[in-house]
């Protein structure tokens, strides 16, 4: 979708959780795409099978949904099938992962065929498995591939300090810090003081009516009783949860960030 010279639309869909989401994204994103005038969307899909992991076949339907690059997280190794389809450039894993592992961390893109963008996938390290410091790998990133051009960042992390910090960190470096992971939408969205645009957590596309994405008798069990559950995906009150950023394409920087919020009421 075309707009002026002087802005384009990215869209970002917080975690989509398992099949409630995918339908989600089949029913509402390309009739989104349109009534927003969206030119670009990034997804974190790291839930999108069962709610761990992804697949091949569906990377493929969610694409023909209108999704034109994967994010992840901590889960993307969980189906062993994303070892098919990790080297494509629109699926990226962390880039603060070992280097030896399969995969991209970032990945570069043209908007209508004339703006070039770059997304940057991360993960946090606090209240999470060990991996490298997320701040130095951005910061090498940067160093190496920065300039003109517009960046959005992912960084899938639990700590919100954690996130704040990134924010602040990256501030007037990157078009965007979308934060990811908890699956509940903060109402911290904004442009911060040198034009990146900041929230916490994108949110989840999935059930609303359940435990971040899950059914809530099984969520319920596993804290409950401390021992191993079989999780089920929450269907109940389909939910859409993202943030859309309005780029300004010559100064890279973001003019405004809105945050989305729908759901089924019935």
């Amino acid at each position: 979708m075309q707009n002026n010279d002087e802005m384009i639309r990215i869209l970002f869909i917080g975690d989509i959780v398992g099949k409630t989401g995918r339908n989600v994204i089949k029913h509402r994103l390309k009739s989104m795409r349109e009534e927003h005038l969206i030119d670009f969307v990034i997804a974190n899909g790291e839930n999108l099978a069962g709610g761990f992991g992804i697949t091949q076949k569906i990377a493929v339907s969610m694409q023909n949904a209108g999704i034109d690059v994967f994010t992840s997280g901590n889960h993307i190794w969980n189906n062993n099938d994303v070892y098919n389809i990790i080297n494509n450039n629109n699926i990226l894993r962390p880039l603060n992962y070992h280097p030896d592992l399969p995969g991209h961390g970032a990945a570069d893109f043209y908007v209508n065929e004339q703006f070039l963008i770059s997304i940057v996938n991360i993960e946090g390290r606090i209240f999470m498995n060990p991996i490298d410091c997320p701040f130095r790998a951005m910061d090498s990133y940067l160093e190496e591939k920065g300039g003109n051009r517009i960046i959005i960042v992912d960084f899938h992390a639990e700590a919100t300090a954690e996130k704040q910090a990134m924010g602040y960190h990256l501030d007037g470096r990157v078009t965007g810090l979308i934060g990811t992971h908890t699956h509940v939408q903060t109402a911290d969205s904004r442009v911060l003081e040198n034009g990146t645009a900041y929230i916490t957590d994108a949110g989840m596309t999935g059930g609303l009516e359940g435990v971040i994405g899950f059914n809530s008798d099984s969520s319920r069990k596993r804290i409950l009783y401390q021992a191993p559950q079989r999780l089920q995906v929450a269907s109940a009150k389909p939910m859409f949860n993202g943030v859309l950023l309005h780029i300004n394409t010559h100064s890279k920087k973001t003019e405004k960030i809105e945050r989305i919020f729908e759901y089924d009421k019935n």
